[in-house]
């Protein structure tokens, strides 16, 4: 499982890093960013949970 940030939507909140910060931190533009190429295994439920939270739908799962 991968997951991505569309830097364009993200209003920066950092709620993501806040539920799954072993997959997500906030950057230095000051927007969320992805710091793993493969979500661990142990994190599918955090990922998914920060997916449906997003308030401005900025974060996918593939």
């Amino acid at each position: 499982m991968k997951a991505m940030v569309d830097k364009d939507t993200c209003i920066g909140c950092g709620l993501c890093p806040s539920i799954c910060s072993e997959v997500f931190d906030m950057q230095d533009d000051g927007k969320a960013g992805v710091i793993v190429p493969e979500v661990p295994s142990n994190c599918d439920g955090a990922v998914k949970e920060a997916e449906s939270n997003c308030p401005v739908n900025a974060i996918s799962i593939e």
